[in-house]
């Protein structure tokens, strides 16, 4: 590694022990090692890598499968694994995905996602599953009278768009995250989207920028509505957006923020194959494949393993150590700080402690400088793990993470670690919209997204 974290000196990068794995291999006796993942509607995704024949190295074989195998889940999504190759791999990837393995976490969530029980296939190259891949369309209408409506975690914001221009636009605070009683969240979403239909003579289309994972425009998972009781959750929150959008008498389209943020990048860019990533509470994800459409993955990033060290942080409610909302959102900055040797004040929460970092940096402070360049060190080695399922040609970058000086030295430091490391990636286009665009791009995106009715 030509590059080191100046406060996580433990920091192994999943990319890094990845090329060390392949050159290994390529110079012992090797056999393929296939692996599918399926989700809805048979749509899958298939990854092919070389494993060492020796018995011998078996375990260093499944410690490298696993991660991928965990990074291909929440990149793509599923609930069946099928693997063809190995038996060893096997056996220990179907003892992790159960109820009470090591990734029952991953197991409970995509149950949840899919509504079907998880398994873990070993199959024969002729029983193997054919790829079957699965292309969305998403946004780009602009016609007529539209609502765009983004649910965050701690403001709502909505704007009525007319031919793709924004006539009115408004944030209201609320707190859906600690609201267990649905009509909270159902009177406040009705709310915003009756005021900026006022603002227009009719309303032909509504789209939903949302955290979470949506499915035919189902609320899935969703941290929204985390204190809605399970009970509730079906028959109150699933068909929320729906609802609503029967209310209002317009068609409907819902999507993951993450995707939105790329669409809006992708827009403004003119061009595709566009990542977004935005640093915040968490590390939201989205994706604009190379024929503009999304590929119907969940880009549940925030959970895919960067670093493959095993004593690198714990996420707390995957259990897994590793995982990107570790290094890109504010808990990396907390994180790093903390190992710098910063004392917060006690009680402050995690946005409060942000902003102090924050405010050290525009006053010049060398240890917050040092945080940024490690966070930029850590985007610079997640990127080409990244590519291993994403072809990109820009990444979006945004997130109060990225605001002010910081998010130009994150990326300056992630450029500079791919031309050096990575020079086959060095072309990537890393940029930050301002935050008009930001703002505006998101609001015009999300009204885009579903089709007009009127013709």
């Amino acid at each position: 590694m030509k590059f080191t974290t100046n406060y996580d000196k433990g920091f192994y990068p999943i990319s890094v022990k990845l090329q060390e794995f392949r050159s290994a291999v390529a110079k012992e006796q090797h056999k393929p090692l296939k692996i599918c993942v399926e989700r809805n509607d048979g749509y899958n995704y298939i990854f092919n890598i070389d494993i060492f024949v020796d018995q011998a190295k078996r375990e260093e074989n499944y410690g490298i499968v696993e991660r991928i195998i965990k990074s291909m889940l929440w990149v793509v999504g599923g609930y069946k694994i099928y693997i063809c190759g190995d038996d060893y791999v096997y056996d220990r990837i179907k003892d992790d995905y159960t109820d009470k393995g090591s990734r029952a976490f991953d197991v409970d969530f995509m149950q949840t996602v899919y509504e079907q029980p998880f398994e873990v296939i070993k199959t024969t190259e002729d029983d193997f599953p054919k790829a079957n891949n699965c292309a969305v369309k998403i946004g780009g209408h602009l016609d007529g009278c539209r609502i765009g409506f983004d649910a965050g975690g701690s403001d709502r914001k909505v704007s009525a768009v007319i031919d793709g221009k924004v006539v009115y636009s408004e944030e209201v605070v609320w707190f859906p995250k600690i609201n267990s009683d649905y009509h909270y969240h159902y009177e406040g979403i009705l709310a915003a989207m009756k005021t900026a239909a006022s603002k227009m003579p009719r309303v032909d289309a509504i789209g939903v920028s949302s955290a979470g994972v949506y499915i035919n425009n189902k609320i899935m998972v969703a941290s929204l509505f985390l204190k809605v009781p399970k009970e509730d959750y079906k028959p109150h929150v699933q068909n929320m957006y729906i609802d609503v959008a029967k209310e209002i008498g317009a068609p409907l389209e819902v999507a993951n923020d993450g995707d939105v943020t790329a669409l809006a990048g992708a827009m403004d860019l003119n061009d595709n194959c566009v990542l977004g990533i935005a640093m915040g509470t968490s590390e939201a994800v989205g994706y604009i494949n190379k024929n503009g459409l999304l590929n119907g993955w969940l880009s549940e990033v925030a959970f895919v393993p960067v670093d493959y060290s095993k004593d690198a942080m714990v996420d707390e409610w995957s259990g897994d150590y590793g995982c990107g909302v570790k290094y890109f959102s504010q808990d990396s900055v907390i994180k790093l700080a903390e190992s710098a040797g910063f004392k917060f004040d006690k009680g402050s929460s995690p946005a409060e402690r942000l902003k102090v970092i924050q405010k050290l940096m525009a006053d010049g402070d060398d240890m917050a400088r040092k945080i940024y360049e490690d966070i930029g060190t850590y985007l610079g080695y997640a990127l080409p793990y990244y590519a291993e399922f994403y072809e990109i040609k820009h990444l979006l970058l945004l997130g109060r993470v990225t605001s002010g000086e910081g998010g130009s030295i994150i990326v300056e430091r992630a450029k500079q670690v791919l031309k050096e490391e990575f020079p086959h990636l060095s072309n990537i286009n890393i940029t930050m919209p301002d935050e008009s665009n930001k703002r505006v791009g998101q609001s015009i995106a999300a009204a885009s997204l579903a089709q007009s009715i009127k013709k």
